[in-house]
């Protein structure tokens, strides 16, 4: 049904946006641009959706994707549910909930959902900014 296929994208898409945000961390970290980095992996294997998207929110800065960390934490619980009641263990979707227990905590249930990735940039001390990127996506 749609609403099964759309709690499994939003686990997809929440997966890959705190790999998306450790990914750039690293390149960060590691001295590599971060203009170049992104664009390197939209041309990679390593690309998705969410890191054509949402990384770009991250590296101008204003997170303001319209969509919120309470928001989330709810599709999340509905997958761990879903995987609960289906035998399928969901160690990613785990992962990836505490995680955001974690961004709410910090942040609030009203924050933006891609400042999960700034609980990162807070942990190391290292923001991920980068010239060139859009404040808000025009889908």
């Amino acid at each position: 049904s749609a609403a099964v296929i759309k709690v499994i994208t939003n686990m997809l898409a929440f997966i890959h946006l705190v790999a998306a945000g450790e990914a750039l961390m690293l390149a960060k970290r590691g001295g590599l641009d971060l203009a170049q980095s992104y664009h390197a992996i939209v041309a990679s294997s390593g690309n998705s959706f969410v890191h054509e998207t949402e990384s770009q929110l991250v590296l101008n800065g204003s997170y303001d994707i319209g969509f919120t960390m309470d928001l989330a934490l709810k599709d999340l619980g509905f997958a761990l549910a879903m995987g609960e009641q289906s035998g399928v263990p969901l160690e990613l979707a785990s992962r990836v909930n505490a995680i955001f227990q974690q961004g709410k905590a910090a942040y609030g249930g009203g924050a933006w959902s891609t400042q999960i990735v700034k609980l990162l940039e807070d942990a190391v001390g290292t923001d991920l900014r980068a010239p060139g990127f859009p404040a808000r996506l025009e889908m």
